[in-house]
């Protein structure tokens, strides 16, 4: 079930250890067992791991969700991103409305991302598989741990990244992250439950930009192709 063809080389020095670990063992066992028992689990277990196909030396800026979606052809390993055909989720037509209110971005009518991973976004959820219809069914698996480790590596061996935090669990991740190395942004996550209580005017976008062009780094093209 741990397909990690798609992590791209430089980050198995970083990672390749976590595949060895107890954990790490039971999570790909517990995976198997539900596969086995016939419950379907996005995304496919070749795009588990694709938001790792953005370089570690590309990264620049972290968008931490909570889990995968879990309809029918959405989730794809990227957070908050569908491949092309399928309908735009409310969580992200709400981030492309924040994207718009802040930097006057329109939404391009799809909702596949892979052009802000392509540059140095990368696109974690903090659980990184689902049940087909049950939101947060793999909680606490031990994904939590990998999410964790990631974070706590990107946080050890880089400078000047942008951490993006929407929603709770995802938010809790801050402890991980050195403010003073870094720079963290969090509101509520973007889903229409909770987007009114404060994701609406954070202006994440803008202020990523603002804190990479006060450390001399490029800012990041929000704008997506139509």
């Amino acid at each position: 079930m741990m397909n990690t063809l798609s992590i791209h080389a430089s980050w198995l020095p970083y990672l390749e250890e976590e595949f060895h670990k107890p954990y790490m063992k039971e999570l790909a066992s517990f995976l198997e067992q539900e596969q086995k028992a016939g419950k379907i689990i996005y995304p496919t277990q070749d795009h588990i791991f694709e938001a790792f196909k953005t370089p570690f030396d590309k990264v620049e800026v972290v968008i931490l969700g909570q889990d995968p979606y879990h309809g029918p052809g959405q989730a794809h390993g990227l957070a908050f991103s569908v491949l092309p055909g399928i309908k735009t989720p409310p969580s992200l037509v709400n981030i492309y409305k924040e994207l718009e209110t802040d930097l006057g971005i329109k939404n391009p009518g799809h909702g596949y991302l892979n052009e802000w991973a392509q540059r140095g976004v990368l696109l974690l959820n903090n659980v990184l598989t689902v049940e087909d219809g049950k939101a947060g069914s793999h909680h606490k698996k031990g994904w939590e741990i990998f999410t964790d480790r990631v974070i706590q590596i990107l946080n050890e061996k880089k400078e000047n990244l942008v951490f993006i935090l929407w929603g709770s669990p995802s938010q809790k991740k801050a402890s991980i992250v050195d403010p003073k190395k870094h720079f963290v942004i969090k509101s509520v996550h973007p889903s229409p439950l909770s987007s009114y209580r404060g994701f609406f005017g954070s202006k994440p976008f803008s202020q990523t930009n603002s804190y990479l062009k006060s450390k001399g780094l490029k800012e990041i093209n929000w704008s997506i192709t139509p």
